[in-house]
């Protein structure tokens, strides 16, 4: 089956490391057709395991070889085309949209820290089955109040958020 996983916090705040790198640790780890998508940490692989076997192994694996606590979301090619099909907002050049890939109930967490920040004109959210998507204009998404709830660390080990536009880069990989 092919999978991707979302990796938490990789090359920001000092945990850097190379794509190629995290590849290997993937390959090394038994996972086959391994490739990255841009920086952030979107790896795609296949593997014949179900995605609850393979994120304890994985994680395991990411911590041991870069020495930092990993954190990662692995969701199939169906689970991953979900997340692109269900966007409950239209696109526009002026705004991101994007979409939280994380623990079952993360978006009803997510959803209760949205409702008590303060918002910025156009900025919205929406669950739409069990993702949470959120829309800001651009420039505003690290300053934004409930951009700064993103950083917290108690919630860091619950999901990690990707721009629209990074699974339909990720969906491209899988299908090729």
């Amino acid at each position: 089956m092919k999978y991707c996983a979302f990796l938490r916090g990789v090359n920001v705040k000092g945990t850097n490391m190379k794509m190629a790198d995290v590849c290997q640790v993937f390959k090394e780890a038994g996972m086959q057709d391994v490739g990255s998508v841009l920086a952030s940490g979107n790896i795609v692989f296949s593997s014949d395991k179900s995605a609850e076997d393979l994120k304890p192994v994985l994680e395991k694996a990411m911590s041991d070889h870069f020495s930092y606590e990993a954190f990662l979301f692995i969701k199939s090619q169906e689970e991953t085309e979900t997340f692109r099909k269900n966007i409950p907002f239209e696109k526009n050049d002026g705004l991101h949209i994007y979409s939280f890939v994380g623990n079952p109930g993360v978006e009803n967490v997510l959803m209760g820290e949205f409702e008590i920040a303060s918002k910025t004109e156009n900025e919205k959210a929406e669950i739409v089955g069990e993702i949470f998507y959120w829309q800001v204009p651009k420039g505003n998404t690290l300053d934004s109040s409930f951009g700064k709830v993103l950083g917290k660390k108690s919630l860091k080990d619950q999901f990690t958020s990707r721009n629209i536009n990074t699974f339909e880069k990720v969906l491209k990989k899988m299908n090729s």
